[in-house]
């Protein structure tokens, strides 16, 4: 696909963090320059190339919608934990981090309609041969997760008092935790778990992969109303034309479409 030009890069200082930005935009002035947030890493999704350039499956979709929605965009990187405070304080307009649609979160901020769905995948290493299913089998096992996702919240709701849970603020610290067997397996977006774990050697899926959710959107302030019938209008539209096909096939093979 043919990507948007990245005229620039600059780093933003917020008060909650630092923040590098990818800027594809005129100005800021501009009424349609629009600022997406990504989590970055989180491959496939949003993650940095061997030089250093933004990419990732969200990154392609985001530029293809930009462009579609005839907006100059944006791209902002920031922590996972930060994202939706990040939104409401408008250090920038949309979240499109692989965020599932959940009650709590839609009370919050306002969601596109859905673009992915991938289910939680389990991951450890090749001794692991305990059922994920069986409490009793994993009482006493660590496990790990990436704080505030809805596989947080499922290991948290589903085995709390049976599994220790640790949690953590990027993919790749979980995942250097599991090699260094300060974990026993983790529970992440099944995506990132074939991109982070099992591209290693020594490591395997140890159970079924978990759909939750009712899949991915981006997300908005409340009172963008009119952004987010652009944003759904332009996802619609790339999905239509096959945009979105070309985009989703060179990072997975398996449809993630909704």
């Amino acid at each position: 696909m043919k990507k948007l030009m990245i005229a620039a890069s600059c780093a933003l200082a917020f008060m909650t963090g630092s923040v590098q930005a990818q800027d594809t935009s005129i100005g800021s002035s501009d009424p349609r320059s629009l600022r997406i947030a990504f989590d970055v890493p989180y491959e496939p999704f949003e993650y940095k190339d061997e030089n250093g350039e933004l990419t990732g499956f969200e990154v392609e979709l985001a530029e293809a919608m930009c462009e579609q929605m005839n907006a100059t965009c944006k791209f902002v990187i920031q922590a996972w934990d930060g994202m939706i405070p990040g939104l409401l304080a408008r250090k920038f307009d949309l979240i499109m981090s692989s965020m599932s649609i959940t009650p709590e979160r839609a009370e919050r901020v306002l969601f596109s309609e859905p673009y992915y769905n991938t289910p939680g995948g389990w991951f450890g290493p090749e001794g692991f041969n305990a059922d994920v299913t069986d409490m009793d089998a994993m009482k006493g096992k660590t496990v790990g997760v990436q704080r505030g996702t809805t596989m947080d919240t499922y290991v948290t709701e589903e085995m709390s008092g049976v599994v220790t849970i640790k949690r953590y603020t990027t993919a790749d610290d979980m995942v250097l935790d599991l090699e260094g067997q300060r974990l026993d397996v983790v529970f992440v977006d099944y995506p990132v778990g074939e991109q982070t774990v099992l591209s290693k050697e020594g490591f395997k899926e140890v159970g079924e992969a978990v759909k939750l959710g009712e899949g991915v959107g981006v997300a908005m302030r409340k009172r963008d109303a009119d952004i987010a019938r652009e944003v759904n209008s332009a996802l619609r539209t790339l999905k239509e034309d096959g945009t979105y096909d070309t985009i989703m096939q060179k990072y997975f093979a398996y449809d993630v479409k909704i």
